[in-house]
């Protein structure tokens, strides 16, 4: 019954977009894409914003990096779909990531360029055996185009998990992000909040790399957030301009590189690009009249 229903709100969009005005509405792919982009943007926008408050952006892009040894291990393990090896293998370096941390205090920048040499490494190594490399390269620039309808239905079930975690958390990740002494002071565990919200950003990067791509994921989760980051000074008001930058940059620039015949991931990075590159000078503009 939950899959007729989705089918039936699946079908009503393509309906809805199909009635619009414009060449690109006339593609079934174009219309799927669409909406997958719709769903995906806010959810980079919103944990963006906190990776840019944790200074994180090198952590995401070590995630985004380490799905070939995720789909290294869905072929080792005889997997026609790697999907879910590297959403597990990600959540187990999130893991793996935070406790090394806690329990040998490390700096975080050394053991990151561990975890990114060795993941990176052992997925070229076995992606590469008889030169067979070339098969998995869709998940180097991803294709937001390929989307299916059972992608936007996980994308969209994640949705309402990053939303109902934000309800729950996201006031205390805010504390611990800001001022972790105090957060410890109020009983709220820096360690737990961290592994929770590094979680759910392995599994953002990875349920997302088909479409957008390994190489530019980090700059989609960056470059709305910090373009926000540049205009704004209250957490509400940099939250909801994340994700206003996020699906603008996202559908100009789907629909942008429908008209050039450009990869779509990499156009949208151009035009979130672009915007950051715009709040910059607006916002150096504005500080030098105050």
């Amino acid at each position: 019954m939950t899959m007729s229903f989705l089918n039936h709100l699946l079908t009503a969009w393509h309906q809805a977009v199909a009635a619009l005005p414009f060449a690109w509405t006339d593609y079934e792919f174009m219309r799927t894409a669409l909406l997958g982009i719709i769903i995906v943007s806010p959810l980079f926008a919103l944990v963006g914003t906190m990776v840019i408050n944790n200074r994180m952006a090198f952590f995401s892009d070590v995630l985004g990096h380490s799905a070939l040894a995720g789909v290294a291990i869905g072929v080792l393990a005889g997997l026609a779909e790697p999907l879910w090896a590297m959403v597990g293998f990600a959540a187990l370096m999130a893991l793996s990531f935070n406790l090394m941390k806690l329990w040998t205090g490390t700096s975080s920048d050394t053991l990151l360029g561990v975890l990114f040499s060795a993941t990176v490494s052992f997925g070229i190594v076995v992606l590469s055996r008889n030169g067979g490399f070339n098969r998995f390269t869709s998940y180097l620039i991803g294709d937001v185009l390929a989307v299916t309808p059972a992608h936007i239905l996980v994308l969209a079930l994640f949705f309402l998990v990053v939303v109902g975690f934000w309800l729950l958390f996201g006031n205390r990740l805010v504390l611990v992000s800001l001022n972790p002494v105090l957060a410890q002071s109020r009983g709220i565990s820096s360690f737990i909040m961290e592994t929770f919200f590094s979680l759910l950003l392995a599994m953002l990067v990875t349920l997302s790399i088909r479409m957008v791509g390994i190489i530019i994921i980090s700059a989609l989760l960056v470059l709305p957030a910090a373009g926000a980051r540049n205009l704004t000074h209250t957490m509400c008001s940099y939250s909801v301009l994340a994700v206003g930058i996020s699906l603008f940059s996202g559908i100009a620039g789907l629909i942008a590189s429908y008209y050039l015949g450009t990869a779509s991931g990499a156009t949208i990075v151009l035009v979130a690009s672009g915007i950051y590159v715009g709040t910059a000078v607006a916002g150096f503009l504005r500080s030098k009249r105050g």
